[in-house]
């Protein structure tokens, strides 16, 4: 696709990815080898997190952002897990808290203190058990505070409400381990991606399943959810073993809009989207580089628009929220990259040229910001909102006056939709390894 000439205007042709010098980057730390395909990485405006190398259980390190350079061996970590952390996500709308997942089948939610932290963390603020195999994808919900969804290796998607510190759903329509979840910009929609080699979209209240589609030609790995164009993107490979992506209309799964061959290395490609300025970034696990793509509305939809090279492979990326970004350098995206081989983490820039020293109103439309549109408790009753939008022009640092009470409570047996989620244990499958 890249050779292709292209004849179109686009203030987004020039954008060039730029990396951190080196005393800007984060050195010295044990990188997890685990070969489970996630990010290992969770970034926010004020807090990096890593999951890291352990013997004897799971732990990751939260380092401050201004904290770069060498990270001494003996750093404080969160190591409260059992078994290896498998996914971290931050809290969008508070910024201390954050929630892991992992092998002991547990979910729990910490609070990092100001400043980071001082001593090892293993006192969580919240456990969540309800699956019965390892948990290995964790997301917060894009519009309501204290809405967690966990995905299982026993097939389920538990939805979490944290005032209360119960699953008050259970999503239970896959027939494997699920690889990957997307929310629409309200969240009303859930998009998913199975071993089952199926991609679909749930109405995530009801666990509704509003359409399916059977990726025969496309194993698809991974999904994203554009914005609130009603599209989605996936990642997989075709049955030739390239790497390819392919666009869907959510409300019709039956044929993909475009199936676009990449290239024929074998690394899972991540997908990441940017609404705000419609580009669409491909970051391949284990290669260097990084395409990007604007995303149109019209045929032929995806518009390639250049690629940042360099010689380190990445095993994951974390990518930073729009309103922790340097808006005074024209910066658009910002990548966390993980570099294993040199226990480095290396921000890296995708930055618009532009000459002028004021701010760039065209690059940088409302965006959501740090204030939840709903509770709980409205959600869950059936309400749907867009996110709060909040300009980066001024006061976009200002932080969220939200707080998070962990609920009071003591273990038990956990029953959602009839069904004791720790009694019923499936059986296990050759995919389970």
């Amino acid at each position: 696709m890249s050779w292709r000439p292209q004849y179109r205007s686009s203030k987004f042709r020039n954008v060039y990815g730029k990396v951190a010098s080196r005393e800007h980057c984060f050195d010295g730390i044990p990188i997890t080898k685990n070969v489970h395909d996630n990010h290992f990485c969770a970034v926010n405006a004020r807090f990096l997190a890593i999951v890291t190398e352990s013997a004897g259980g799971g732990s990751f390190l939260v380092i401050p952002l201004e904290q770069t350079g060498r990270i001494e061996p003996n750093y404080p970590k969160v190591c409260g897990h059992q078994g290896n952390v498998l996914d971290i996500k931050w809290n969008p709308f508070i910024e201390n808290i954050i929630a892991s997942c992992s092998e002991d089948t547990s979910v729990r939610i910490w609070e990092i203190p100001e400043g980071g932290l001082k001593r090892n963390m293993t006192e969580a603020v919240l456990e969540l058990y309800g699956h019965s195999r390892r948990v290995g994808l964790v997301e917060w919900h894009p519009t309501t505070n204290n809405i967690l969804f966990s995905a299982g290796y026993d097939y389920k998607v538990l939805i979490w409400n944290l005032d209360i510190g119960e699953p008050v759903k259970m999503i239970d329509c896959h027939t494997d381990v699920i690889l990957c979840m997307s929310f629409n910009t309200d969240g009303s929609l859930l998009a998913t991606t199975c071993k089952d080699k199926k991609l679909r979209v749930v109405e995530p209240r009801s666990g509704r399943v509003l359409q399916e589609a059977s990726c025969k030609n496309h194993r698809v790995n991974r999904v994203v959810f554009l914005g609130s164009t009603k599209r989605l993107l996936t990642t997989g490979v075709s049955r030739w073993n390239t790497r390819q992506i392919a666009l869907w209309d959510q409300e019709d799964l039956s044929m993909p809009l475009i199936e676009e061959e990449i290239d024929g290395l074998s690394g899972l490609l991540f997908p990441f989207y940017d609404a705000d300025t419609h580009m669409l970034y491909l970051a391949g696990k284990g290669d260097g580089n990084i395409r990007y793509y604007e995303i149109g509305s019209e045929k032929p939809y995806l518009s390639y628009l250049m690629e940042f090279r360099s010689p380190a492979p990445q095993k994951g990326l974390g990518v930073m929220p729009k309103h922790g970004l340097d808006v005074s350098a024209c910066e658009v995206f910002r990548f966390y990259k993980l570099i294993t081989l040199k226990g480095l983490i290396e921000p890296i820039s995708m930055i618009v040229p532009r000459r002028s020293e004021t701010y760039q109103e065209d690059i940088y439309p409302m965006t959501p910001g740090t204030e939840p549109a709903l509770t709980p408790d409205e959600w869950l009753s059936g309400v749907n909102r867009d996110p709060i939008l909040m300009s980066l022009k001024e006061g976009y640092k200002k932080t969220s006056k939200i707080v998070f009470k962990a609920p009071v409570r003591e273990k038990k047996s956990v029953v959602v939709n009839g069904i004791d989620l720790l009694e019923n244990v499936p059986p296990r499958t050759e995919n389970e390894v």
